[in-house]
């Protein structure tokens, strides 16, 4: 079968919304190659890779997508133009926001992005690695996360998702129910498990997304019992959990925060990133009107998390 890749030429802040983009408008995969994540790989004693082994970007981002030969590019492509440019209305920074496709086999898809995935030390104790290496814990207590990005929804470095991870390490005390809301990858719901959540329902409003996760949900032993399924956010969830984790775009963020509020029990936490610095202020003030307290903003770059509780009769 052939293939067309479509690729876009971005900011780091946009990666996370233009692979949206290119989901929606129907691509069976995403590659991504951001600047950023390389940056945040520094030579250490116990240092995993060498980073000048890796092709990499040195700035900006490339966000490549593939759609099978049933999909009629040139149909899609202004809408994708279109839906890229217009990320500035929702603070974004998309430029150069150059779009290009070309064509390419089934064979050099399928392996075209493995040379950018390696082992990558996120956290203190949260390792991420590509399914096909057989890579091993270094230090006690260090846990190793297995990804296959065949489906493509970044490997794990990207800042907001790591923001989120070090989020649910400060949190996290055991036993607690969590909702893993936008999941992807799955990726917060397997480093929860690692960390000692019980119980977690992930979901995505994407089915794609949805399958993604269960694969890689599968590779890890430990998230043998996360469900995963559609939804549209917390929409029809009427179930009290101790945890709401969400790393999606700000916008989506706002109206999740009534659905969060009423699905967490008095002193469970909601942690939210993906929120690009511009948009911070705005996401706050949407959780404290609500009735949340706000714990901690965690930072990396022009990204922020936000760790917050619901307040207990006590507060």
């Amino acid at each position: 079968m052939e293939w067309t890749e479509v690729s876009v030429i971005t900011s780091n802040e946009a990666v996370e919304a233009v692979c949206n983009i290119l989901q929606e408008a129907g691509a069976s995969g995403v590659k991504i190659d951001d600047a950023a994540d390389y940056q945040h790989l520094q030579a250490r004693p116990d240092e995993i890779l060498d980073l000048k082994e890796i092709p990499h970007r040195t700035s900006g981002a490339e966000v490549s997508a593939y759609y099978p030969e049933t999909v009629f590019v040139p149909e899609i492509l202004p809408t994708i133009r279109q839906r890229v440019s217009g990320l500035q209305a929702f603070g974004l920074d998309p430029s150069p926001a150059e779009v290009t496709t070309k064509a390419v086999s089934d064979e050099n898809w399928a392996t075209a992005w493995q040379k950018y995935y390696h082992p990558v030390r996120i956290t203190r104790y949260l390792t991420v690695t590509p399914s096909w290496e057989d890579y091993q814990p270094v230090q006690p207590h260090e846990h190793v996360i297995r990804l296959d990005p065949g489906m493509a929804f970044g490997t794990g470095t990207h800042p907001t998702t790591q923001l989120s991870l070090t989020a649910l390490e400060m949190v996290v005390r055991g036993g607690e129910r969590m909702y893993d809301v936008g999941t992807g990858s799955g990726v917060l719901s397997i480093a929860a498990k690692y960390l000692g959540v019980d119980r977690i329902t992930a979901f995505d409003l994407d089915d794609v997304a949805v399958r993604s996760a269960k694969v890689n949900l599968a590779l890890n032993p430990v998230a043998d019992d996360v469900v995963a399924k559609p939804n549209d956010l917390l929409n029809g969830i009427h179930e009290p959990v101790d945890l709401v984790v969400a790393n999606i775009l700000a916008a989506i963020i706002i109206p999740l925060v009534p659905q969060a509020w009423e699905n967490l029990t008095p002193g469970g936490h909601f942690l939210t990133s993906g929120i690009i610095a511009d948009k911070l202020d705005e996401v706050v003030a949407a959780q404290k009107q609500q009735g949340f307290i706000i714990d901690n903003i965690l930072q990396m770059k022009d990204w922020r998390g936000v760790i917050a509780h619901k307040p207990t009769e006590d507060e």
